[in-house]
């Protein structure tokens, strides 16, 4: 392409994916709130790590940018492409700081959890925002300069990246996203950029915050009988608002939105098949033990979670659908009061 890229935020999903651009080639700069993970990816490379032996490797053709030196780009030519991959709460300011520095014709991509393209547009306008979608990417930042996956690629069996436009149209810049995330794993353009961002929300809604609060694995979770009919709850209501507000729901992993609302509205035959899934699915993955999502790991760090980005947006699109949303608020309290010191983090938290 020969274009110039920022990944705003390298820790998790925005190393591994700036990591892998640089690998292939692009001219792409890592820029990062953390200085010892920055410093040693200047001294020693970043470290990459997945499931399968070719995708364990360094790069070390990154350029990197403390956060704390951003004045400094104005002396560099304006980046074409820059992507934000922050947490959700950090998306009004960082995006503001980079816009500077943003080409006349560039644009920015939402690269992140949650429903952020809307904060981004009202900076930098609907025309220079796009939307990527990284679906069961299971990334983590273990270490500075270490960003390891622990779940298996996609491939032909599930598209991971899904690249789309506000207004759902298919552009140039879609199709030449969609070629560069193909590079890392299965990618395609979305006519439905937002209701690909609600059932991701639903799946992180039902996994996120549930192992953050309850300091369980996704395995654990999912074999736990409470706390797996409570993420099921979860994801039930999160279906019923996402459909009051029009949008089209996507199948959410081995689920079809469908499935996942009958369970949870108490249908016996379809809540016994989910839940066989849910007890199996990560069988064959050989990270499922230690495996935790992205607020779980946030959690641990003693980090700030997205809670209020995930499962509180749910709460407060319900109450202006009115749909009830009471497994969701229970859900956001939980974390909370985990993340203020006020609970401990355990399975009683939800009454597993």
């Amino acid at each position: 392409m020969g274009k110039r890229m920022a990944m705003m935020g390298a820790g998790a999903l925005g190393g591994y994916a700036g990591g892998y651009f640089a690998h292939n080639g692009e001219d792409v700069t890592l820029i990062d709130f953390w200085p010892e993970h920055i410093e040693t990816i200047r001294a020693k490379g970043l470290d990459l790590d997945g499931v399968t032996d070719p995708e364990k490797f360094v790069v070390k053709t990154a350029k990197t940018l403390h956060y704390k030196d951003l004045d400094t780009l104005k002396n560099q030519p304006p980046f074409d492409i820059i992507f934000i991959t922050v947490k959700s709460y950090d998306t009004e300011r960082v995006t503001k700081a980079i816009a500077p520095y943003l080409a006349k014709d560039g644009f920015m991509v939402s690269l992140q959890n949650c429903w952020n393209e809307d904060t981004i547009a009202a900076i930098v306008g609907k025309e220079r925002t796009v939307g990527t979608i990284a679906s069961s990417i299971s990334v983590e930042l273990y270490g500075p300069g270490r960003i390891r996956r622990m779940a298996e690629k996609g491939g032909a069996t599930h598209t991971v990246f899904r690249v789309g436009e506000i207004d759902g149209r298919i552009t140039d810049r879609v199709n030449e996203l969609v070629k560069m995330f193909s590079n890392i794993d299965s990618a395609k353009a979305t006519t439905n950029l937002q209701g690909e961002r609600w059932t991701k929300l639903t799946q992180n809604g039902m996994s996120n915050g549930i192992c953050a609060s309850t300091g369980l694995t996704g395995a654990a979770c999912d074999n736990n009988d409470t706390i797996r009919r409570f993420a099921i709850q979860v994801a039930g209501e999160s279906i019923r608002v996402g459909r009051a507000l029009g949008l089209k729901l996507e199948k959410m992993g081995k689920f079809m939105p469908d499935q996942l609302e009958k369970a949870s509205a108490g249908d016996s035959i379809v809540l016994a098949e989910v839940e066989q899934i849910m007890k199996t699915r990560k069988a064959a993955n050989p990270r499922a033990n230690i495996q935790r999502p992205s607020m779980a790991q946030d959690m641990e760090k003693g980090r700030k979670t997205e809670i209020e980005f995930m499962n509180g947006l749910i709460v407060r699109k319900g109450k202006e659908v009115g749909i009830a949303t009471p497994a969701n608020e229970k859900l956001v309290q939980a974390v909370l009061s985990v993340e203020t010191g006020k609970m401990k983090a355990s399975p009683a938290v939800l009454g597993g």
